[in-house]
């Protein structure tokens, strides 16, 4: 008696493998575009980092193409109009962002001068004190943060008191509660600068490798049931 292989697999079977195996492989084919994104990101900051500062304030559409950027600049703080950016949690603490408008000849910007932790008692808001007295920062340009998804809530009421809570507010919205323009977008303080908080501006996202190991995971689940499928399908007949 002679025994051999069989493979006749159902129709619904094959078609189960090839959704379930394109599934797969889109998601590890998503992984793989999102470790090279974070990469040019990452490549980005540090050759931006490495340039030399520009001594005048860029313009909106240049900074849009000019991410991290090093800036030089000489201005006054406006201590009395500060924006505290919320629910911006570092290390799972909540906490606010201090922006800083900075008036110099050529306009005014927001100096975004690092995180400070939220008190319990949100009515009490952490105290801002810095000078009105001319000086010169370096920085970095770069967007306003932005949510997923903006709700736009309520703005504070005119007459409202300083520091404002704003929830990722636009250049617009800003500029309303300012009275006066500001650049569209912000600069952020050098972290060995003085005047600031806590400052750590390398992109605050997962490192590329994260998503190498995603992408393995998603062929593996490919491989996974392609080989279930045929050890299910492969049968011994004599």
């Amino acid at each position: 008696m002679v025994s051999r292989l069989t493979f006749r697999p159902p129709l619904w079977a094959t078609l189960l493998l090839l959704a379930a195996c394109a599934l797969f492989a889109s998601a590890g084919f998503w992984q793989l575009n999102r470790k090279a994104e974070k990469a040019r990101l990452f490549a980005e900051f540090d050759r931006a980092t490495a340039a030399d500062p520009a001594t005048t304030l860029p313009d909106d559409a240049e900074a849009a193409t000019s991410r991290f950027r090093p800036v030089a600049l000489g201005g006054r703080y406006d201590p009395d109009r500060q924006i505290l950016l919320d629910s911006m949690v570092r290390d799972g603490v909540p906490g606010y962002e201090v922006l800083t408008p900075l008036r110099t000849p050529a306009g005014s910007v927001l100096v975004n001068r690092g995180w400070i932790p939220a008190n319990a008692d949100r009515n009490r808001l952490p105290e801002l004190g810095v000078s009105a007295g001319d000086r010169n920062i370096v920085g970095q340009v770069a967007p306003l943060p932005q949510p997923g998804l903006r709700l736009d809530p309520a703005p504070p009421a005119p007459d409202a008191s300083w520091p404002r809570r704003l929830l990722f507010p636009t250049a617009e919205q800003i500029s309303s509660q300012l009275g006066y323009p500001v650049r569209d977008y912000q600069v952020l303080l050098a972290p060995d600068a003085p005047a600031g908080f806590v400052r750590d501006w390398r992109p605050a996202v997962s490192g590329p490798d994260l998503h190498l190991g995603y992408a393995v995971q998603w062929f593996s689940f490919a491989a996974a049931v392609t080989v279930i499928y045929l050890a299910l399908n492969l049968k011994k007949r004599s």
